[in-house]
C-alpha cells in the first residue's frame, strides 16, 4: 500500500505540473493569437488535452485519499473544491468562446480580458496550494 501511495503523490506532482503548463499555454495562446477561428482550432485540440491533465490529478487524488482510507483533512477539501472551481471556471470560459462568431473580432477581445483573469486566478490558485502541499509533505 506504501508503494501505491508514493507513486500516487510522484504523480500527482506531475499531473500539478502539467496542468499549469496547460494553463500557461492556453493563456499563451490566448494572447498570441490574431483571429477568432485560429483560437477555436487550437481550443478544440487543448481543452481535451487540459482535461486529461485535470482528471489525472483528480484521478491522483483519489488514489491517495483510498490509501489514507478516506480520510477528509483540510487540505484534501481545499484541493477537492479547487477542483470542481476549476472545472466550472473552464465550462464557462468554454460556454462563453462559444458564443462568438468567427467574425467577431470585438467579442474576442472582450473575451480574451474575460479569459486573462480566468487563467490567472487558476494559474496563481494552483500554484499556492502545490506549495502549500509541497511544504507540508517535506
Amino acid at each position: 500500500m506504501n508503494e501505491m501511495y508514493s507513486m500516487s503523490i510522484v504523480t500527482h506532482n506531475y499531473s500539478v505540473l502539467a496542468v499549469l503548463l496547460a494553463v500557461g499555454i492556453n493563456f499563451y495562446k490566448l494572447m498570441s493569437t490574431k483571429g477568432v477561428q485560429e483560437y477555436r482550432k487550437f481550443i478544440m485540440l487543448f481543452n481535451a488535452v487540459g482535461a486529461t491533465f485535470l482528471a489525472a490529478v483528480i484521478f491522483t487524488g483519489v488514489i491517495m485519499m483510498a490509501a489514507k482510507h478516506l480520510e477528509f483533512t483540510l487540505e484534501n477539501l481545499v484541493m477537492i473544491i479547487f477542483s470542481i472551481v476549476f472545472i466550472i471556471l473552464e465550462g464557462k470560459r468554454a460556454k462563453k468562446f462559444k458564443y462568438i462568431k468567427n467574425d467577431d473580432m470585438e467579442g474576442f477581445l472582450v473575451f480574451r480580458e474575460w479569459a486573462k483573469k480566468i487563467f490567472a486566478f487558476e494559474f496563481i490558485v494552483t500554484v499556492i496550494i502545490y506549495i502549500w502541499m509541497v511544504s507540508i509533505a517535506k
